[in-house]
């Protein structure tokens, strides 16, 4: 392979991969640090610490035993979901083990870039790099990548980092966070006995979160750590994490869910393969958080046969998935095998699939059961602040069709949004699919909607976006200021 064809297969792959490169990031002129600098240096306790959320993909996932890479990096050590080894470490249990038991891989650190190696061409791609460096969390920098670097000064402690397994049901991640909170706190209260004399500071946190993680940090706000009932009924909504919070930032929340979950679990997530992996759609299927982004029935986004007016009234129906053989239930020899390689104890086939079978059932089940908790209308306590940053200039799949006999599902139309999420979705408009209404219809209270011509990996790194969160972050007067501003 010559120079100029290695050159066009590797920006191929990135451009399949979906994130920003450091070429083109633009700053249009926009000078941050001199808008914001003295401001960031600014870390008295009446300005919040700051926690940063990626989204699925997002945290850089290590194997605990050998330190091998499992996700993060596609190097010559990483976990290759095609081998028996590298699909039992990126997959999840599908043998009734709980959530509690996933075995010995650990979210390691925010993936600020992907590592590549294509070709023997080392390649680091951007993911959230952007926004880490925007935000100096957990004092990340990285000028390299031509981003704007803010100047928090060399005692700046409040911006963390939350990591995650983006595998696991978001439920789960939310205690996960509760915890993360606590240590935090606890960080930062030292920080202001030391610093300032203050002890035992009341200190709440702002969020900003992307995509899987707007809505984890929507169901830790409403729930706090309580988990969801085993019996499918829905939790109280306490605002139990509101008690911590004070601004969330979320940035392409997918609130109503994405054709892309729908697609991947059915196809797989695709990379560029050959010189990159795909990952076949019996390993997603065993990530609970998938099922989770998936669209609402509701919002009429997958019809049968290219009829608009005939959609499918159920998408978490188990049946309707073993029919088609969607997903976990599809019976082909590529399933077989993952399923093979998966459940190596069990030795008769067709036992192996009655498990993911099961384990499909009860993930759609779950997920429903999630998507009805952050659905129900309840409006937040008094100084709880919600702020969306949604894409709204790229065509994005809005609904799918499929095709009764044979199953097979292929986009029918598309409408505004960020080429994953729809304008829609982030909003959590209940117009789509239902009776038309001049103004936006959802159950979200939001207190500022900003929206940024860029696509669903690169807002967190838009010019746009990075001034106006710092403006929100650092300079935007809060509620809890009101009366001191009378004053």
């Amino acid at each position: 392979m010559d120079i100029r064809k290695s050159f066009i297969t590797i920006t191929m792959a990135l451009a399949v991969i979906g994130f920003s490169s450091c070429a083109s990031v633009s700053k249009q002129n926009v000078d941050l640090k001199q808008i914001y600098d003295k401001t960031a240096q600014y870390h008295l306790p009446d300005r919040n610490p700051i926690i940063v959320i990626p989204g699925i993909l997002g945290s850089r996932l290590v194997d605990d035993d050998t330190g091998q890479t499992v996700w993060g990096a596609f190097r010559a050590e990483f976990a290759d979901p095609n081998t028996d080894e590298g699909a039992q470490l990126i997959a999840l249990s599908l043998d009734g083990k709980t959530e509690s038991e996933v075995g010995h891989v650990r979210p390691d650190g925010v993936l600020e870039s992907l590592e590549l190696n294509l070709a023997g061409f080392p390649i680091k791609v951007q993911a959230y790099a952007g926004i880490l460096t925007t935000l100096g969390a957990g004092g990340y920098r990285d000028e390299t990548l031509g981003l704007s670097s803010i100047d928090y000064g060399t005692d700046h402690f409040t911006c963390f980092q939350f990591d995650y397994d983006w595998r696991r049901d978001i439920t789960h991640n939310a205690d996960a966070l509760k915890v993360f909170i606590d240590e935090k706190r606890l960080e930062v209260q030292a920080q202001y006995k030391k610093k300032y004399g203050i002890k035992d500071a009341d200190v709440k946190f702002d969020i900003a979160a992307h995509s899987m993680g707007s809505l984890l940090t929507r169901y830790f706000l409403r729930y706090g750590n309580e988990p969801l009932p085993s019996d499918g009924s829905q939790p109280a909504i306490t605002w139990a994490g509101a008690k911590d919070v004070e601004r969330a930032i979320l940035v392409a929340p997918p609130n109503a869910g994405s054709l892309e979950a729908f697609d991947q679990l059915l196809e797989g997530f695709n990379t560029g393969r050959p010189l990159l992996p795909h990952y076949p759609p019996a390993i997603l299927g065993t990530f609970p958080s998938v099922y989770q982004l998936l669209p609402r029935s509701r919002h009429k986004a997958i019809i049968w046969d290219r009829d608009a007016s005939n959609p499918i009234i159920d998408l978490y129906d188990p049946s309707l998935w073993q029919k088609y053989e969607w997903g976990l239930s599809n019976r082909d020899e590529n399933t077989s095998r993952v399923l093979e390689r998966l459940l190596p104890d069990i030795k008769e086939p067709s036992e192996r699939h009655r498990i993911a079978a099961e384990f499909q059932a009860h993930a759609l089940e779950r997920a429903q059961q999630f998507q009805k908790s952050l659905d129900r209308i309840s409006q937040p306590p008094a100084g709880l602040e919600l702020y969306l940053v949604a894409g709204d200039a790229t065509d994005t799949p809005a609904v799918m069709s499929v095709n009764s006999q044979s199953g097979e599902v292929d986009v029918f139309s598309t409408s505004v949004g960020d080429k994953t999420v729809l304008r829609s979705s982030a909003l959590l408009d209940e117009r789509i699919g239902n009776e038309w209404k001049p103004t936006v219809q959802t159950p979200i209270n939001w207190t500022s909607v900003l929206f940024v011509p860029s696509e669903h990996r690169k807002i967190t790194s838009d010019p746009v976006f990075e001034d106006n969160v710092l403006y929100w972050l650092l300079e935007d007067p809060r509620n809890s200021m009101a009366s001191t501003l009378k004053e």
